[in-house]
């Protein structure tokens, strides 16, 4: 079978579990290498932020793919015209605090000037619920497309109550992609249930998440 054919197999397969609006990346050996080494409890911290910056990036550019684009022309220093694309207007990123963080950098290497929002969920320590403690946006964030990162995805509560604040700033579901790196079966399903309208971005369905990855990689284990 060959890597068309493998890339629309597993796309047929996570459509009919999941909908539409999950996508993982298109499979192929260098991400399940980058996805080896991340998992690998011998790596060591530095090839860890190394390989993990890698792999953000490749769900990034991915990412950026799902965002509006509008058709536009512009002239070549020869004079010639050129019928191109270009994003529309409004978008920014927001990230879950900590680990989503480490995905920053990626998507500023993407978008230079991009404005970057953060929100912060902590759990109960009574009932062991997540709920938000911080958030600060943009104050237009309801007229733009968001890129919600975070890398890690187990039981999906931690998206759910941040997506829930950025629809309370009147940010709509169907404008707001969450880019993720790991994230299992069990997450997914809650995820794509709560909020069927919202992309979602993954490398990787897996039943173990690297739950490790924060620590891992700001250096704090």
């Amino acid at each position: 079978m060959g890597s068309a054919e493998v890339e629309n197999a597993v796309e047929l397969e996570v459509s009919s579990e999941y909908g539409k609006n999950l996508k993982i990346l298109p499979p192929n050996d260098q991400i399940k290498e980058l996805q080896t080494i991340l998992r690998d409890r011998n790596t060591s911290r530095s090839d860890f932020k190394f390989y993990a910056d890698r792999l953000i990036r490749l769900v990034i550019e991915e990412s950026l793919n799902q965002l509006p684009f509008s058709r536009c022309e512009v002239i070549t220093p020869t004079g010639a015209k050129y019928e191109g694309l270009k994003y529309r207007s409004g978008n920014c990123g927001v990230s879950i605090v900590r680990s989503g963080e480490a995905m920053e950098q990626g998507l500023r290497d993407c978008c230079r000037s991009i404005r970057i929002g953060k929100i912060l969920v902590e759990s109960d320590p009574d009932t062991y619920e997540a709920r938000v403690v911080y958030a600060r946006f943009p104050e237009d964030i309801a007229r733009r497309q968001v890129l919600l990162m975070y890398p890690i995805m187990s039981t999906g509560n931690t998206v759910i109550q941040s997506v829930n604040v950025l629809k309370e700033h009147g940010v709509k579901e169907e404008c707001i992609i969450l880019s993720n790196l790991f994230c299992t079966p069990a997450a997914a399903k809650t995820i794509v249930t709560a909020f069927p309208k919202m992309k979602i971005l993954t490398s990787e369905l897996h039943s173990v998440a690297p739950n490790h990855f924060g620590q891992k990689y700001f250096g704090t284990d």
